[in-house]
């Protein structure tokens, strides 16, 4: 879920100056299958100030985890693990103009892995989202847990779709963004439903198991 993809990257560039562990990981150029023998590590950062990063955005950041894990029927295990060593690498970063999270491959210990950076500034994602989420905090998590979620989706190998029901969706192929998040908003009554309604479209899943279920995918080299 970006715009502007140029100014993203010169913008992390110097955003990833800051992660040292993150930099010694080797960014990798495509999507791939996360390498492991079914355990992934993963780290959550503590967000800043500047990123408008809630307490509370790390339990989303977990529920989406937990959400992908439940739709792999076991196959990989979420584990918590440190920030120089764990496959997966989550921050939160400021606003970008529009742009709502990122994702870079990267090479952890000879294995794939990934960066991921999730912008929980509403405010700067345009007027409509910005009043919503002011009016009501679910909607605004409701950004947050789907902007996680879509972007560990990367994170585990999963490309793009043109399917406004999945969440690897991209708005890219046009359709009504408040509408998208609406959707799921429309399914919470409270913030733990978030935890039980993982936001996965039957695609999602399916493509997700296509990538895990059939062979193991760890690298032997």
């Amino acid at each position: 879920m970006k715009n502007n993809p140029l100014l993203a990257l010169v913008t992390n560039l110097v955003l990833l100056a800051g992660y040292s562990t993150t930099t010694e990981a080797q960014r990798t150029p495509k999507l791939a299958a996360i390498e492991t023998d079914g355990l992934v590590t993963f780290y959550i950062a503590k967000g800043t100030e500047e990123s408008r990063y809630k307490d509370t955005d790390s339990e989303l950041a977990n529920w989406a985890i937990k959400a992908w894990e439940k739709s792999l029927d076991g196959k990989l295990e979420f584990i918590p693990g440190s920030e120089s060593t764990s496959l997966l690498r989550l921050y939160w970063v400021p606003a970008n103009s529009g742009q709502y999270g990122e994702m870079w491959p990267l090479s952890v210990n000879g294995k794939r892995g990934a960066g991921i950076f999730i912008r929980p500034n509403i405010d700067e994602l345009g007027n409509e989202l910005a009043q919503r989420a002011k009016n009501d905090s679910l909607f605004r998590d409701t950004i947050v847990y789907l902007t996680c979620l879509h972007e560990l989706g990367h994170a585990l190998g999963l490309s793009h779709t043109d399917d406004y029901a999945d969440i690897m969706y991209s708005f890219e192929y046009g359709g009504e963004i408040s509408s998208f998040f609406e959707r799921y908003r429309n399914q919470v009554n409270s913030r733990q439903d978030i935890r039980k309604i993982t936001g996965l479209s039957e695609k999602d899943i399916s493509r997700a198991k296509a990538l895990y279920m059939a062979t193991p995918q760890i690298n032997t080299d």
